[in-house]
């Protein structure tokens, strides 16, 4: 084990290093949200890949394929088709908003009353989701170094808090790279195929595994469709996706890069049903199945290969909590807090406040505060896939239908919005506690309700003035309005 400590060792330290070098370029506040609006289709394919595969892609990922064969791959492949999506019908428009936020997105659309609300739902869901890629610390260390997870969840977490806070999304970017490649090493190159050899290969295999581990299917018809609803959606529309889309350099790299990450996580979603597969055929019995991808790694790898593939597990966990704890930061900072502060006062005093958020230090210290928050959540909850779930459901189930309606239907207007996130919130969070945090019924009804409030609202009361929805049209084409939420950055 000692060779895979200084793996691991040696991994971590090269995360720091990253995050202090990108200190030196996050001088303003462009550099530090979205690393200068800069990425070429390289780093911007490999960090968009590394933030929507996290924790619970690959722990959760191969937990599934342990528990329900071929289909486990259902949840990770519903996140690589709303990348896909993303990316071919919305990035390039989204690109050329230049914006920082989804919630500015809506204040340019609808105005600004609609950016407060939807930045508390925003905010909630990144912070869960930092939570659940912290939560997936823990499993992996409590199987395989016996650390208490209290102290997994510090040490882990405060790299990434650390990392975070130094350079923004330039360490974020940085440190995503060497993620994305050990991540692809180590799972798909070394634990893939050598769990499969393990245990007997494809024909063994399919020997061993209870019926249905080869269908499709098998993880049920409903569920795929949940998967769908919850993460393919949740993918055009999570302010942690559209802040790495806000990196592209052009309209060109997002879509493209994007759908080269895109096409990656379908790939990763069959490589972890394969190794779940794998470690139920050599240990049917385990206690819970989000041990599996432990368990894999522990009994199955040589000493050194096992660092690796370890380091590439909290590659996965590290890349999406990074990335989701300076979305809910921004979110908090830029869109709640500051919009707070300004109710009430005058324009002078507002564009004072403005001014003053625009500092890179006020975003860092928002870093700093939610990263100690969501370790803390993350000490007292336990269920990677419930917490996730419960995240998506909010997000999707709030601000789905208001985001996709403002751009596509030019006759949604303000109260619409407003009446759409709060009747699909509150419906979901309803059904939530009713029923359960993994049922399907809030996502439904709340989707539902969500639509409904949106097309009837709009349609009884007066639409948006003609000026607005004119500025809006030439912002998405990428033309001058003479105004800007965000200060354009020279493309190098």
């Amino acid at each position: 084990m000692a060779v895979d400590y200084l793996v691991m060792i040696g991994y971590l330290l090269g995360l720091v290093g990253a995050g202090w070098w990108g200190k030196k370029r996050a001088a303003t506040k462009s550099e530090f949200l979205v690393a200068g609006r800069r990425l070429g289709p390289l780093m911007y394919t490999g960090t968009m890949a590394a933030i929507v595969l996290g924790g619970a892609s690959t722990v959760g990922g191969v937990g599934l394929g342990y528990s329900y064969g071929i289909s486990g791959a259902a949840m990770v492949f519903a996140i690589g088709l709303g990348l896909l999506a993303l990316s071919i019908f919305f990035s390039a428009r989204i690109a050329r908003l230049r914006v920082y936020t989804v919630a500015e997105m809506l204040s340019l659309r609808y105005g600004d009353a609609a950016s407060v609300i939807s930045g508390v739902v925003m905010w909630m869901y990144t912070l869960m989701l930092v939570v659940t890629s912290t939560i997936a610390y823990a499993s992996v260390f409590d199987v395989l170094f016996d650390v208490p997870r209290w102290a997994a969840i510090v040490i882990g977490g405060t790299i990434v808090v650390g990392y975070s806070v130094l350079g923004g999304m330039w360490s974020i970017t940085l440190t995503d790279m060497v993620q994305f490649v050990v991540k692809s090493v180590g799972v798909l190159l070394l634990l893939l195929p050598i769990a499969v050899v393990k245990a007997g290969g494809f024909a063994a295999m399919a020997d061993q595994l209870p019926h249905g581990y080869l269908s499709p299917t098998s993880i049920g018809g409903q569920t795929i469709f949940t998967y769908v609803l919850i993460y393919s959606f949740g993918m055009l529309i999570g302010q942690d996706i559209w802040q790495r889309v806000f990196t592209a350099r052009s309209d060109k790299v997002a879509v493209w890069g994007g759908t080269a990450a895109g096409a990656y996580c379908l790939v990763y979603a069959l490589a972890g049903a394969f190794i779940g597969m794998a470690t139920k055929a050599l240990y049917p019995k385990l206690a819970s199945a989000d041990q599996a991808f432990a368990a894999i790694v522990k009994h199955t790898l040589p000493a050194g290969v096992k660092g690796l593939v370890l380091a590439a597990a909290l590659s996965a966990m590290m890349s999406t909590a990074s990335g989701a704890l300076i979305a809910s930061a921004t979110v908090a900072n830029n869109d709640v807090w500051v919009r707070l502060r300004r109710l009430g006062r005058n324009k002078t005093e507002a564009a004072a406040d403005r001014e003053e958020s625009d500092e890179v230090a006020s975003n860092r210290l928002a870093i700093a505060i939610l990263g100690v928050t969501s370790m803390a959540i993350a000490c007292v909850l336990g269920d990677v896939i419930a917490a996730l779930t419960a995240a998506y459901d909010l997000l999707v189930g709030g601000l789905l239908i208001p985001i996709l309606g403002g751009l596509v239907w030019r006759r949604g207007n303000l109260q619409g919005a407003l009446a759409s996130m709060i009747v699909g919130g509150t419906t979901v969070i309803a059904f939530m506690v009713t029923d359960g945090l993994l049922a399907n019924e809030p996502i439904y009804y709340g989707l539902l309700a969500s639509l409904v409030a949106y097309v009837a609202v709009s349609l009884v009361t007066e639409p948006t003035e003609e000026a607005v929805v004119e500025a809006w049209r030439r912002r998405l084409a990428g033309e001058s309005t003479g105004t800007s939420a965000a200060p354009a950055t020279t493309a190098v």
